[in-house]
Parts: structure tokens; sequence; C-alpha cells
């Protein structure tokens, strides 16, 4: 769409925000605040505008790669939402070096990043206070990010919030392809914690910050299940009749999975989520990830 066929008439009234990154959880925030906001999504696939309208958005065609397609956009919103990951290589992100150029003062953002900025964190639980120490790629270019994104904030007075998230999951984002075809996970003694959040609940909790968050803050959005990541598999194969996965040695399951799978079960993270519920007063819909997947056996039995 192109914002100059947007009325001024139209200018008015609610408060405007931007989507970048309107994906599956993007979806799930739509309806959530299309009664306070008037919507606009980005997307660099036209033949998403179609779904977008009919979730009450106005859908944008711009890339975060192209710098040249987002100035139209400059000034358009105050509320943004930034869920679009940064590129798959380098040391830093573009994207959100590239999005910051058009974004207004005094803006608020909430931030979408990973708990994967934390590195390998063993067995202690921790807070949002731990300094992060990113190991690997993918989260180094998120730390950037955040960092890009702090030093904007500061600049232009505007607000920031930064959830940090960990595996999402639905009835429509559960492993049961990978428990079918038998992939191994680790034993007990070599296993690592990971933690959850399902999507409807995130949603949720971008909601939230969006309103209450308080000003350039660090929330963890996980949940309240504390499990090793091969319980968690188990927990899945269970409530879905499935075969648990085979148990191996970390040296035994290196030479059967990929170098990328292996090294999401290389970090181990039990963190603390008490800030979304003091500061955000979150309730989770599904506090359990034993909760979520018995709602999801019943949308997707099979």
């Amino acid at each position: 769409m192109k914002l100059s066929c947007i009325k001024p008439s139209q200018r008015l009234g609610k408060p405007r925000l931007l989507i970048i990154g309107c994906g599956d959880v993007g979806m799930r925030l739509l309806p959530l605040l299309k009664q306070q906001f008037r919507i606009f999504a980005l997307t660099s696939q036209p033949e998403r505008h179609a779904e977008l309208r009919a979730a009450g958005a106005v859908p944008i065609t711009a890339n975060l790669d192209q710098p040249h397609s987002l100035a139209r956009l400059a000034g358009l919103a105050n509320y943004v939402v930034h869920l679009a990951p940064p590129p798959a290589t380098g040391d830093s992100d573009q994207r959100t070096r590239n999005l910051i150029a058009i974004l207004p003062d005094k803006s608020r953002l909430v931030y979408i990043s990973t708990t994967g900025v934390y590195g390998n964190c063993g067995a202690q639980p921790f807070d949002e206070c731990r300094p992060v120490a990113a190991n690997n790629p993918r989260a180094k270019r998120r730390v950037a990010a955040e960092c890009l994104l702090r030093a904007w904030a500061v600049r232009s007075l505007s607000s920031l919030s930064i959830l940090r998230v960990p595996g999402i999951y639905a009835a429509d984002r559960l492993p049961l392809e990978r428990l079918r075809k038998g992939t191994p996970a680790l034993l007990a003694a070599e296993d690592v914690y990971t933690n959850h959040i399902h999507a409807d609940d995130l949603a949720m909790l971008i909601k939230l910050a969006l309103f209450r968050a308080a000003p350039n803050r660090v929330y963890h959005a996980v949940d309240d299940s504390d499990l090793k990541m091969a319980a968690y598999f188990d927990l899945v194969a269970d409530h879905f009749q499935l075969p648990r996965p085979p148990r191996l040695t970390r040296t035994e399951l290196a030479q059967q999975i990929s170098p990328m799978l292996l090294s999401f079960m290389s970090e181990s993270r039990r963190m603390l989520n008490r800030r979304i519920k003091q500061e955000l007063g979150a309730r989770l819909t599904y506090p359990s990830v034993s909760q979520g997947v018995q709602a999801a056996l019943s949308k997707n039995p099979t």
C-alpha cells in the first residue's frame, strides 16, 4: 500500500502502530491490539496483503534489507513492534540499523530478542541482571541489535522494551516431526536446561510491554517451566503417543545431527520470570509447557 493513499482523516483518531516482521506471532498479536491502534504491518511479500488486511492491519510492502524502500515509512508510527530477525550472516544487524533511520523521536518500541544472548549459563537460575555472553553468530547479531536500539532510544528520547524469548511453541509449533524421525537427544547427565513460551502468551506479553513496560527495560518472556531439553521432548512424545527419543552422549550425538542443531543443545539456561509478573502484570494462559502441550493435543491430535 502506498502511504500517499492514506487520507488525512485516517491519520487522526487511534495512535498508529507499526509491526515489523508480522509472521506467526505478529498475526496472533493483531487481534489483541486492533481496537487500540491503527496497525500497519510491514511485509516484503505483496501476496500477504489480503491476509494482513483480513486480520485488521494496513499492509505496507517494504524490505529491511533495502533502505530505500523504508524511506516512505519515516515518522509513520510512534509505536513499533520489532519482530524481524537479524540477517543470516555478519557480525551486526543492518536490518535494525536501517529501521532506526526512519523511526520518529519519542517513540515506544518493543524488540523481540532471544535468550541466546546469555550463552551457556549452566544450571543456576538467573534473572534479567545477568550480563550477556553470546557464543554463536546468531546470538551475537541479536546482541548487536539490542545495542543499536539502546543507543537509538537514548538519542531519540524513546522508550525501548526488550523481550528475550526462548523456544516458542504452539499447536503447530511442536517437535512432532523430529520425534517421528527418531532424532536422538542427550543423556540426562549431559543435557541442558531449556526455556519455553507459548506463542499466544508471547503475543500477550508484547501487548503488555507496549502499555506497561518500564523505559529501556529487559524482560524474560518465559513461562514457569523448569525442564531439560530431552524432558521436553519426552513430554511431547507422551502426549502424542510417539516414541521417546533415544539418548546419546554428546560425542555420539555430534556424529548424527547438524552442527546448528547441536549448538541449540549446547547451551543451558534456567531463566526466572518474576519481572513479567511483577512489572507487566502478566498472567500466562499456559504457565507450564505441560499445560500448553495438553491444549495443543486437542487442536492437533495426530
